[in-house]
């Protein structure tokens, strides 16, 4: 399975073989992390790009969200049963949450989270799936 984050931000190919050798990735088993978008075009443009190439199903994401955090299925461990029978092994699965960014709250340089009384709050992510040929 591949992972691409538009503009660059990352390109991870998410199987034991080809995670990066790094020592925060080896404690955390794999990635669980929020990566900062570059995005001026706030729900335009696409952020994140999942593709299967055995199926060609793609999945591609656009949000206003500042921020994406990418875990890479570092905890399944085999004992997860699927709806086969069979059991989730370890990076046998991943999630893309849009979000804003960690600490937030005390962070005066970070988009604010503040939401105060009356306001409204509102945020779009779209995920479109497709199948490549």
């Amino acid at each position: 399975m591949k992972v691409h984050l538009i503009k660059r931000i990352v390109q991870i190919h998410c199987n034991n073989r080809t995670i990066a050798k790094n020592e925060q990735l080896e404690r955390g088993k794999g990635y669980d992390y929020c990566w900062v978008l570059n995005n001026p075009e706030k729900g335009k443009t696409i952020i994140a790009k999942v593709y299967h190439a055995a199926s060609g199903r793609v999945m591609e994401m656009t949000t206003d969200e500042p921020g994406i955090q990418f875990y890479s299925g570092n905890f399944l461990d085999g004992t997860l049963p699927t709806r086969d029978g069979k059991k989730y092994g370890h990076r046998t699965g991943l999630c893309l949450e849009t979000e804003h960014y960690p600490d937030s709250p005390n962070q005066k340089n970070f988009p604010t989270t503040v939401l105060n009384p009356g306001e409204k709050y509102k945020t779009k992510t779209v995920f479109k799936f497709s199948v490549k040929k």
